[in-house]
């Protein structure tokens, strides 16, 4: 007859197995819901218009944050590399906005013009 022995003990020795990360994710799962529920509080309350709107980019992009550090594990590299990556998205924010408000004026100037 074959002898069976139980190789759970073995693993043990070998290398421990990973302890699952069911905290963490439920922790992620609970963070990303509440900040969509505030979305959706707010969009159902307040009146549109720009404090809406800039309320709602703000939580996007911290949304936007925290999927990139947890899924894309950015949280865990170096300083440097975060900064490279933070530094130039700071920089296409800043010019949509710039944009923005330059195509908002210059679309004002011209029906302006031409009444």
């Amino acid at each position: 007859m074959a002898m069976h022995t139980d190789h759970a003990h073995d693993v043990e020795h070998v290398g421990e197995l990973p302890k699952p990360q069911t905290k963490a994710i439920w922790r992620t799962f609970i963070i990303l819901v509440a900040i969509t529920a505030l979305e959706f509080l707010i969009a159902f309350t307040m009146d549109s218009g720009t404090v809406r709107n800039a309320i709602f980019i703000i939580l996007t992009v911290l949304k936007a944050f925290y999927i990139v550090g947890e899924f894309m594990h950015l949280k865990h590299e170096t300083k440097g590399l975060i900064w490279s990556i933070l530094i130039p998205m700071a920089l296409v924010v800043w010019l949509m906005v710039a944009l923005i408000s330059e195509g908002t004026y210059y679309f004002e100037s011209v029906t302006n013009y031409f009444r």
